[in-house]
């Protein structure tokens, strides 16, 4: 079985603030003449109340800072001397920028502060709780592990099935198979996985690669131009890893499916099958089948434990030499070929 110990995984330890100018909070740039470049080390978002009232012994100044009711309340509650050295004091740090949400307006002389201090300030249109959660997932999967694996991943009725094996066995050609069965490609050859949360990977291709495909003898394709928009998808999750290896009659291949093999990637356990080839054989079809399973499986039904059930059931039956188990034909009599 194919083991991923040896992936190189790829982890940023420091993003630039440049990077919010295109995440989905809606964030506008309140002081443009400011610098991007700011480096923001942790993913983490902080809301800086303690700070603000005087106490930074806690003070996270490495993550994005968040200003929402409770925070401007508070600010302009104060005097107004007070109010400038308490905003003073929070952009004194190397904090990496602030946002603002629920459509607040923040004074001249404050933004003026952060300016001066060289501190990017934007403006949500969400609201604090929204703006968070958006944020928060956009800056996890900045700092999300990366690793880079060698393989076709499609998309096979929703399930997202990673080719491996060995080059040239014929990876390539069987994901050119499944998208001309309707299937859709998510990236061949080179796929980027993403460690979402702590169960979940991602996979997506590369911005060089995208949806191109080598074919062996016929050269690079454009599967995007050639099988049109339906045949390729940016990004999929991945539930299941195929190994492809050649028919060897000494090994050993599952016959029943019991047990579950798993290969560990990030610490994740992904499902795997150990797929025999040789010449002749249907891998497409046995494809599809093996994501239909997966679905079957994912929503309660095991067709292997219950045949296994059933067997017990009737062996269960048999006590003794003359009643012992003998398989009998499904239907109790023949009617003849009416169906």
């Amino acid at each position: 079985m194919t083991t991923f110990d040896n992936v190189e995984i790829l982890q940023q330890k420091a993003v630039p603030v440049s990077i919010l100018i295109d995440s989905p909070a809606k964030l506008t740039h309140l002081n443009p003449g400011v610098d991007l470049n700011r480096k923001i080390t942790s993913k983490g978002l902080y809301r800086p109340q303690l700070a603000l009232a005087g106490y930074a012994g806690l003070f996270n100044y490495k993550s994005i800072q968040m200003f929402g009711n409770t925070e401007f309340f508070y600010l302009k509650g104060l005097q107004e001397k007070k109010r400038y050295e308490a905003f003073a004091t929070i952009c004194e740090l190397p904090i990496p920028c602030i946002v603002i949400t629920n459509h607040h307006e923040i004074e001249t002389k404050l933004l003026d502060i952060a300016t001066k201090n060289k501190i990017p300030v934007f403006k949500s249109e969400y609201d604090t709780t929204k703006a968070t959660y958006v944020l928060t997932e956009f800056m996890d999967d900045q700092f999300a592990p990366q690793a880079v694996v060698h393989g076709s991943f499609v998309d096979v009725y929703g399930v997202g099935l990673l080719f491996v094996g060995r080059s040239g066995i014929g990876k390539s050609e069987i994901a050119l198979d499944l998208v001309e069965r309707g299937h859709r490609l998510v990236s061949d050859d080179v796929v980027m996985l993403t460690k979402k949360r702590e169960s979940i990977l991602m996979g997506t291709g590369t911005s060089l690669v995208q949806h191109f495909m080598e074919i062996r003898g016929l050269g690079i394709i454009d599967v995007r131009q050639m099988f049109g928009i339906r045949s390729i998808r940016f990004q999929k999750r991945l539930e299941m890893i195929v190994e492809l290896a050649e028919y060897n009659p000494d090994a050993e291949y599952s016959r029943i499916g019991l047990d579950e093999e798993t290969v560990n990637i990030m610490d994740i356990e992904i499902s795997t099958v150990k797929l025999p080839i040789f010449p002749g054989k249907n891998i497409t079809v046995i494809a599809e089948v093996i994501a239909i399973n997966y679905l079957l499986r994912t929503y309660g039904y095991n067709a292997s434990q219950v045949f296994s059930n059933n067997l017990n059931q009737e062996m269960k039956k048999a006590t003794g030499p003359e009643s012992a188990f003998r398989d009998r034909r499904i239907t109790s009599w023949l009617q003849g070929d009416i169906e």
